[in-house]
C-alpha cells in the first residue's frame, strides 16, 4: 500500500526542499565569486593597456592616413583590437560566463595591397573590436573596477574595523561620530552624549554591520558587474546573425553542387555497370536464343545446349541486376528499416563482418536511410575487393553533435592493408560528394599497412 502523507508532513517536506535549494543557489553564487573578482580586479590594467595601445595606433594611423605608412598603422590597430577582443572573451569564459560565438572573420586573400587592406579595413568586426577596446570597454571597465574594489574594500574594512581602528589617532572633540549622526537621524529627538567609549563601541558595531551586509551582497554585485561586460561583449565581439546566414547559404550551395555531382557520378556509374554487365549478357542471350531457334529442327542436341547456356546467361544477368539494385533501396530497407538492412549487408559480405547498432528512437528520413545504406554497401564492397582484410566492423549510432544537432554516425572498420584515399573519380570521392550533399562530413583514417576506419556523420534535421 502507498503511504498517505498528511498536509503537515507534506508542508514540512516542501519547506525542507525549498531551504535546500536556496542554500544550494547561495553556495553556487559564492563559488563564482573568486573567478568574478579575478576578472573584475584584473580589468583596470587590461582595459588601460588596450586603451593606450589602440588609441595610439588609431590616432597615428588616422593622422598619417594620406601617407602610405598610415594605412599599415591602421591595419595594425585592427589586428591589435582583434587580439584584445579575443583576450576579453577568454577572460569572460574564465569568469564563468557562457561562451560567445566568435565572428566569422574575413579570410579571403586577394592579390595586391588593396586586397590586403580590404581584409582588415573592410571587415565591420575589426571596427567594432576597435570601438570596444578603445572606448567602450575602457569606460565600462574603469567604472566596474571602481565599484568592485570599493565594495570589496568597504566590506572587508567594516568587518575588521574593530581590529585596525585601535591604531587610529584619538577622536578629537571637533570630529563627527558617524553612528551618532545615524542614530539621531533614525530616532528623531534622541540626544546621545559625548561618551567616547560608548560612541566608539557603537561605531564599531555600525561599521561591522555595514561590512557584513556588503559582503553578503558581494556575489550579486560581482555577478552583475561581470554580466555588464558579458552583455557588451556579446553585442560587440560576438558573431553577427548575418554571418551565420552567409555560412548557411554557402554550405547549402556546396551541398547542392555536391548532390548534383554525386547524382551525376552515380548515374554514370550505373550506366557503365549496366553496359558492362547485364547488357552484355542479354545481348549474348539474344544471340544464343536465335542460334537455338535455327538449330531446333536440324540439330536438337545443339539447340538444347544453346538453351541451357541461355538459361545460365539469364540467371547471371538476374544476379547482376540484383546486385545493382542493392545500391538503391532494397525491399528490406523499406520494409524493416535501416538497422535490418545494415545487418543484412554485414551477413552477405564476403569478409566476416560484425555490426554494432545504436539508432535509438530517432526519426530518420527515407533519403538519409537510403544514402547511409548505399554508403555502407559501397564501403563494404571496397573492403571485400581492395582491403585484403580478414575482419570488418560496421557501427551506426545517433548522437548529439557539439552544436546540439542530432547526427547519424556510420563507421566502417577493417584490418586490411590500408592506404585508402579520396582520389578524384574514384569511389571514395563519390561517397564524399554524396555525404556533402546531405550536409554531412566524412573522415578517412587509413595509414599504409592498415587498419582503415572511415566515418561519416550526417545531420538528421
Amino acid at each position: 500500500m502507498t503511504p498517505q502523507l498528511d498536509s503537515a508532513t507534506l508542508g514540512t517536506m516542501i519547506d525542507t526542499d525549498g531551504q535546500a535549494a536556496t542554500q544550494s543557489r547561495f553556495r553556487r553564487r559564492w563559488a563564482r565569486v573568486p573567478r568574478e573578482l579575478g576578472f573584475l580586479l584584473a580589468t583596470l590594467p587590461v582595459v588601460t593597456i588596450a586603451f593606450v595601445v589602440l588609441v595610439t595606433l588609431f590616432s597615428l594611423g588616422a593622422s598619417t592616413f594620406v601617407l602610405v605608412g598610415g594605412v599599415f598603422v591602421l591595419a595594425a590597430a585592427m589586428v591589435a583590437a582583434r587580439w584584445f577582443g579575443a583576450v576579453e572573451l577568454v577572460r569572460l569564459e574564465a569568469a564563468g560566463m557562457p561562451r560567445i560565438a566568435r565572428p566569422a572573420w574575413n579570410t579571403e586573400r586577394r592579390p595586391g595591397i588593396v586586397g590586403w587592406l580590404r581584409r582588415y579595413l573592410g571587415d565591420g568586426h575589426y571596427w567594432l573590436y576597435l570601438l570596444h577596446g578603445g572606448v567602450v570597454n575602457f569606460a565600462v571597465g574603469v567604472a566596474t573596477w571602481c565599484t568592485a574594489i570599493t565594495w570589496l574594500m568597504t566590506g572587508l574594512g567594516g568587518v575588521t574595523f574593530g581590529i585596525w581602528s585601535r591604531f587610529l589617532p584619538p577622536h578629537e572633540a571637533g570630529n563627527i561620530w558617524i553612528n551618532k549622526v545615524v542614530i539621531e537621524f533614525v530616532v528623531p529627538g534622541i540626544q546621545l552624549g559625548n561618551d567616547s567609549d560608548g560612541l566608539q563601541r557603537n561605531e564599531t558595531i555600525l561599521y561591522t554591520l555595514l561590512g557584513l551586509a556588503m559582503l553578503a551582497m558581494l556575489p550579486f554585485v560581482t555577478h552583475g558587474l561581470v554580466r555588464i561586460h558579458q552583455g557588451i561583449a556579446r553585442g560587440m565581439l560576438g558573431r553577427f546573425a548575418s554571418d551565420d546566414l552567409k555560412r548557411e547559404v554557402a554550405a547549402l550551395g556546396a551541398s547542392r553542387d555536391a548532390a548534383v555531382s554525386a547524382e551525376d557520378h552515380g548515374l554514370r556509374r550505373l550506366e557503365r555497370d549496366i553496359h558492362d554487365g547485364p547488357q552484355q549478357r542479354l545481348v549474348r542471350l539474344q544471340f544464343d536464343l536465335a542460334s537455338a531457334e535455327r538449330a531446333l529442327d536440324s540439330d536438337p542436341a545443339t539447340a538444347r545446349a544453346l538453351l541451357e547456356g541461355a538459361r545460365e546467361q539469364s540467371r547471371e544477368a538476374l544476379e547482376e541486376l540484383r546486385d545493382l539494385s542493392r545500391g538503391f533501396a532494397p525491399p528490406l530497407l523499406q520494409d524493416r528499416g535501416l538497422a535490418a538492412a545494415l545487418e543484412s549487408l554485414a551477413v552477405r559480405n564476403t569478409v566476416p563482418t560484425s555490426i554494432r547498432l545504436s539508432l535509438g528512437e530517432s526519426e530518420i528520413a527515407p533519403e538519409v536511410e537510403r544514402s547511409v545504406y548505399f554508403i555502407a554497401a559501397e564501403l563494404l564492397t571496397n573492403v571485400a575487393k581492395h582491403a585484403a582484410a580478414t575482419t570488418a566492423m560496421v557501427s551506426a549510432s545517433t548522437r548529439e553533435s557539439e552544436t546540439g544537432e542530432r547526427v547519424l554516425e556510420l563507421t566502417v572498420f577493417d584490418d586490411g592493408v590500408g592506404s585508402a584515399a579520396e582520389a578524384a573519380g574514384h569511389g571514395l570521392a563519390g561517397l564524399a560528394e554524396r555525404v556533402s550533399g546531405l550536409r554531412g562530413e566524412i573522415s578517412i583514417t587509413s595509414p599504409e599497412g592498415g587498419p582503415t576506419m572511415i566515418t561519416t556523420r550526417i545531420p538528421l534535421s
